[in-house]
């Protein structure tokens, strides 16, 4: 009885000790399925205010000077060059004599085109007289009266050939090239100099699509260069390319008044500076501030729990660093200018300027 007994409480025992057991792995289960509560983590991020401020376009090109015209001398005719009344660096108006062409073969022949035209006016003055007796024909009257036309544009045009005898200045400006001498003989089309006219200059800049919005034809430019440090040349847009080129760059020429007292050469580097104020209030951000490129521009927006917001936005001109807001965010409203790579809608962030 007394041995039943002693069983009967070991089994007590045992059960009680695999309860406990059980008990205890079934906390420690629980606690392992227990999900662990995550601490936010905000990200760092670097901020700018989105501000109003004055339009101010900055736009400085660089070019070389080239002359306001450009002529060559050529000749019309052939001949030796009989005379030449000009050399390098002379100035010279247009129409003036440059170089005269041995014209005497064109003097006898338009003595013999003359003497035949007053031969063939005086048959003509005849033969009329003589039709009006009816002592010839219509016909015989009609066909001299052709030879007199004929002969009078054989007159004319040789006159005009000793006209081309003389080389005229195609336009006022200096010498820059004397490529002939006297006395040497010319072909028709041969160049025997080249004149350039600097009483105004053109400066030739190309502009990329941003700028040449920017910019309109009769605009104002300063032109600085480095041979008069000092000295501010004023000049005008006076023609802007209506089509890019290869590079989708727009061609731009801006003519400049040349002055005696501070001559401009051609070929001189110049700065040409676009850059002008104007009275118009727009707002701006940081160009870093765009996520994407301007044509898909949106920001991250800054909210007043520090959570950001990707927002689309409409850029306008770029102003140096930064760039025109035309729509999507407002004044004051803060833009994440670096960082962004990290972010998503929603996410917690911590600022620092």
């Amino acid at each position: 009885m007394k041995r039943k007994y002693i069983i009967s409480i070991a089994l007590v025992a045992i059960i009680a000790l695999i309860a406990y057991k059980l008990s205890a792995n079934k906390k420690q289960i629980d606690a392992n399925n227990t999900p662990e509560k995550k601490v936010a983590v905000k990200i760092p991020v670097k901020y700018a205010e989105v501000k109003e401020q004055l339009l101010e376009l900055r736009i400085v090109k660089t070019g070389n000077l080239a002359p306001f015209k450009e002529s060559k001398v050529i000749t019309t005719s052939s001949g030796i060059l009989q005379t030449v009344r000009f050399e390098l660096g002379d100035q010279v108006r247009q129409g003036q004599v440059l170089a005269i062409m041995d014209n005497r073969t064109q003097q006898l022949d338009l003595q013999k085109a003359e003497s035949n035209l007053i031969k063939l006016k005086a048959d003509l003055q005849t033969y009329t007289e003589l039709l009006e007796g009816k002592a010839t024909t219509r016909e015989k009257v009609n066909d001299i009266r052709q030879n007199v036309s004929d002969a009078q544009v054989q007159v004319d045009q040789i006159r005009k050939q000793m006209g081309d005898a003389s080389v005229k200045a195609p336009t006022s400006g200096i010498i820059s090239a004397k490529n002939m001498e006297q006395g040497v003989f010319a072909s028709p089309g041969s160049e025997i100099a080249t004149i350039i006219n600097l009483s105004r200059t053109k400066v030739q800049v190309n502009l990329t699509e941003a700028e040449v919005y920017q910019i309109k034809q009769g605009q104002s430019v300063k032109i600085t260069t480095d041979v008069y440090p000092d000295v501010v040349f004023s000049g005008k847009v006076s023609f802007i390319s209506p089509q890019a080129d290869v590079t989708h760059n727009y061609m731009a020429e801006i003519m400049i008044e040349n002055t005696q007292k501070t001559v401009l050469r051609s070929g001189t580097f110049v700065y040409a500076d676009f850059s002008q104020k104007s009275k118009q209030n727009v707002l701006v951000i940081p160009r870093e501030a765009l996520t994407e490129s301007v044509k898909n521009a949106s920001v991250y927006v800054v909210g007043a729990d520090n959570k950001v917001v990707l927002t689309p936005v409409q850029p306008g001109r770029e102003m140096g660093s930064l760039i025109e807001i035309i729509g999507g965010v407002k004044a004051g409203d803060r833009v994440v200018t670096s960082g962004q790579i990290n972010l998503k809608n929603g996410t917690e962030v911590s600022l620092a300027n």
